[in-house]
C-alpha cells in the first residue's frame, strides 16, 4: 500500500516534467529558400517534338488542327540554351540549330512569375533583345516543366490584332 502511494505522489511530478519537455522547439534545421522554375528549366534543351496548331481550325472543331514539324524544315536540330546566373537569376538564351527562325535566336529572357501560378495559368518565359529588359521580342507560355519526367513544354503562340491563329508547341529535353 505504501508503494501504491509514493506511485501516486510521483504522478503529478511525472505530469508536470512532460509538460514543459514538450514544449521544446524543433529544430527542423536552417531556412531553404524554395524552389523556383528557373532552377528547373535553366540549361540547354533539345527538340524531342514540334507540333503546329491552327487556332481558329482547333476553336472551330475542324480537322486537321495540328500538324507535326519535328522532322520538317531542319527543326530536329533545334536547340535553346537558357542561361542563368551563379543565383539563378537568368540572363541571356539563345535558339541554335538549322530550323526556321520563330522567334529571335538571341536575347535576354525572365519568367513572368518565378514560382508555378496557384491558378494553373502557364507562367511565360518573356524574351527581349536588349539586357535591360524594355524591348519585348516574345513570350513563350510554359506548359510543362520537369519534375517527374525530363521535359520541358512550352507553346509560342502567333497573333494578330489579339487574336490567335497559330501556335507552336515545343517539347523538349535536356541536351547532352
Amino acid at each position: 500500500m505504501k508503494a501504491l502511494r509514493s506511485l501516486y505522489a510521483f504522478l503529478p511530478f511525472l505530469f508536470f516534467v512532460m509538460c514543459f519537455a514538450a514544449c521544446n522547439d524543433t529544430d527542423d534545421g536552417s531556412y531553404v529558400a524554395p524552389i523556383t522554375t528557373y532552377e528547373k528549366i535553366k540549361g540547354t534543351w533539345a527538340l524531342k517534338s514540334l507540333k503546329q496548331v491552327d487556332e481558329i481550325a482547333a476553336a472551330n472543331s475542324q480537322k486537321p488542327s495540328e500538324m507535326t514539324l519535328t522532322d520538317q524544315f531542319g527543326f530536329s536540330s533545334f536547340t535553346i540554351a537558357l542561361n542563368v546566373d551563379g543565383n539563378n537569376e537568368p540572363t541571356n538564351y539563345s535558339v541554335g540549330g538549322n530550323a526556321p527562325q520563330l522567334f529571335a535566336k538571341e536575347g535576354y529572357w525572365e519568367l513572368d512569375y518565378p514560382f508555378p501560378n496557384t491558378d494553373a495559368t502557364p507562367n511565360n518565359i518573356i524574351l527581349y533583345s536588349d539586357a535591360g529588359k524594355t524591348q519585348v521580342t516574345g513570350r513563350l507560355a510554359i506548359t510543362a516543366t520537369p519534375g517527374g519526367t525530363q521535359t520541358l513544354e512550352f507553346k509560342y503562340t502567333r497573333k494578330t490584332k489579339g487574336v490567335a491563329f497559330v501556335s507552336y508547341v515545343y517539347q523538349l529535353s535536356p541536351a547532352n
